[in-house]
C-alpha cells in the first residue's frame, strides 16, 4: 500500500516539475527612479499582464470613508485629465486587451492583460489612470447607482453576505470588520473631494508596486515604465494599518436564508509574517481545500450527503488572519452537519498526522501551488501583493522548501493552538 502511494506521488511530482519548467520562476525586483518597485517575471506567452497594486484597501479607510476604496476602484476608470470614460475603456479593448481592477481589505489593484506588442499602450494607460484620474462629478453620481446595485445584488446572496457579517463580528469596531462595499448611506455620501483625498494619501511611489508577467525583455519594460510612471509622486510616508486585539468568541443565529441554512465558523489565525502561516495553509488545505478528497468533503458530502458546498479557507493579513469553514445545507441537516464539522476539527486537533498523511498533504499543497501558476494573470497579482507586503518574493523552490520543513509536531501544535473548540466562533443564517 505504501509503495503504491509513493509511486503515485512520484508520478504526481514529475507532473508538477513539468508545469514548473514551463514558467521561469525567477522573478526580478528593481526600483524605478521615483521609488516605485517593480517585480518582473519572464513567461513565454503571446499575452502579457501588468498591474499596479497600492496599499490602500478598505482596512485603511477612516470611519466616514467605509466603502470608499471600492468606490474608488469603480471611479478610477471614469476620467483623467486627458481622457473621458469611453477613451479609457476603449484604449485596450479596441486592440483585444482588457483592463480591470479589484479591491481587498489591504490593496487596490488596477491591471491590464494585452497582446505583448501593445506594452507601451498598456503602460501609458495604467499610468494615466493611477496618476491623473480626476473623478468627474457627473460620472461619480452615475457610478453610485452601479455600486448600490452591486450592494443590493450582494444582499440577495446569503452565501456571500454571511462572510461579511462574520468578519464584522470577528473584528468589531475595526476596519477589518467593515464591509468592503460600504453601505447605501456611505456610498451616497462620497464626493470628488473624498476620492481625491484618498488618492493623495495612498497613491504614491513608495506605497505602490508594479508587477509584470510576460515575454518582453526586462529592459524594455523598465524603459516604458520610467517614461510613464516617473510622474507618480513620491516621498509620502507609508501609513501603517490599525492593529487588532481582544478577539471575543461569539455564537449567533439569525433568520436570513430563504432555501438553505448557511453557516460560517472559525477564529483567529496567523498573519503573513507569522512563522505558522505555511503550516496553517497546509492544515486548511487538508481540512477543506479545493480537492475532492478533503476531510470535510469526504465526511459531510460523500459519507453523509448533508451538503453540496462545504469548504475551509484561510485569510492572512499583514499582522494577523482568520480561518473559516463555510457550508450551506437543508435546515433539517443543520445541526447534524455542524456536529460532523466539529468532529473533524477535534480529530485534526487531537490526532497527529501519520508520516504517510503528512507526505500526502505536502504533495497535495505543492500540486495546488503548481497548478495555480497556470494563470499568468493570477501570478502577476500574487507577485505584486507579495512584494508590497514583504518587499521580497519567495521563489517556488523556497515555497516548497518551507512546506517540506513542516513537521508532524509543528502541525499538531498549530492545530491545537488555533482549532480549540472554545476559540471557535459561529454565525448561522437559518431559513426564515
Amino acid at each position: 500500500m505504501i509503495a503504491s502511494f509513493l509511486k503515485k506521488q512520484t508520478i504526481r511530482g514529475h507532473f508538477i516539475e513539468r508545469i514548473l519548467r514551463m514558467i521561469e520562476l525567477q522573478p526580478k525586483i528593481s526600483t524605478l527612479s521615483n521609488g516605485i518597485r517593480l517585480v518582473y517575471l519572464h513567461a513565454v506567452s503571446p499575452v502579457a499582464h501588468l498591474g499596479v497594486t497600492v496599499l490602500a484597501g478598505s482596512r485603511y479607510e477612516q470611519p466616514h470613508e467605509i466603502g470608499l476604496a471600492h468606490f474608488l476602484e469603480h471611479c478610477i476608470f471614469k476620467g483623467t485629465t486627458k481622457r473621458k470614460t469611453f477613451h479609457i475603456l476603449s484604449r485596450l479593448d479596441s486592440v483585444g486587451g482588457e483592463i480591470n481592477a479589484y479591491t481587498t481589505k489591504e490593496e487596490i489593484c488596477v491591471y491590464a492583460s494585452f497582446v505583448k506588442n501593445h506594452l507601451n499602450r498598456s503602460i501609458e494607460l495604467l499610468a494615466d489612470i493611477a496618476i491623473n484620474s480626476n473623478f468627474p462629478e457627473k460620472e461619480i453620481e452615475k457610478e453610485k447607482e452601479i455600486v448600490l446595485d452591486e450592494f443590493n445584488s450582494y444582499l440577495d446572496s446569503p452565501g456571500e453576505k454571511i462572510f461579511d457579517d462574520f468578519e464584522s463580528l470577528l473584528f468589531p469596531n475595526h476596519p477589518l470588520g467593515n464591509n468592503i462595499l460600504g453601505s447605501p448611506d456611505t456610498i451616497q455620501s462620497f464626493s470628488q473631494a473624498h476620492l481625491r483625498s484618498y488618492v493623495d494619501r495612498f497613491f504614491f511611489a513608495e506605497n505602490s508596486v508594479i508587477s509584470f508577467v510576460g515575454d518582453i525583455p526586462l529592459e524594455i519594460v523598465v524603459r516604458s515604465l520610467e517614461k510613464h510612471f516617473s510622474h507618480m509622486k513620491s516621498g509620502n510616508t507609508v501609513v501603517k494599518p490599525q492593529g487588532f486585539s481582544g478577539y471575543t468568541v461569539f455564537q449567533k443565529r439569525v433568520k436570513e436564508a430563504n432555501y438553505q441554512a448557511h453557516v460560517v465558523m472559525g477564529g483567529m489565525a496567523p498573519g503573513y509574517s507569522d512563522e505558522h502561516r505555511r503550516g496553517m495553509t497546509l492544515l486548511i488545505n487538508l481540512l477543506g481545500g479545493p480537492a475532492l478528497n478533503s476531510r470535510l468533503i469526504l465526511s459531510v458530502r460523500e459519507k453523509y450527503g448533508y451538503s453540496y458546498n462545504i469548504e475551509a479557507s484561510y485569510a492572512p493579513y499583514a499582522d494577523l488572519g482568520y480561518w473559516s469553514i463555510y457550508f450551506g445545507t437543508d435546515q433539517k441537516y443543520l445541526n447534524k452537519t455542524r456536529a460532523v464539522v466539529y468532529r473533524e476539527l477535534k480529530k485534526i486537533r487531537e490526532i497527529a498526522l501519520t508520516p504517510k498523511q503528512l507526505l500526502q498533504a505536502k504533495e497535495q499543497l505543492k500540486g495546488h501551488i503548481a497548478l495555480s501558476l497556470d494563470s499568468n494573470v493570477g501570478l502577476m497579482q500574487g507577485l505584486g501583493k507579495s512584494l508590497l507586503q514583504f518587499n521580497q518574493i519567495d521563489t517556488i523552490q523556497e515555497m516548497y522548501e518551507s512546506i517540506d520543513k513542516l513537521s508532524i509536531d509543528e502541525l499538531h501544535h498549530i492545530a491545537g493552538m488555533y482549532f480549540k473548540e472554545e476559540l471557535i466562533s459561529e454565525l448561522i443564517f437559518e431559513v426564515k
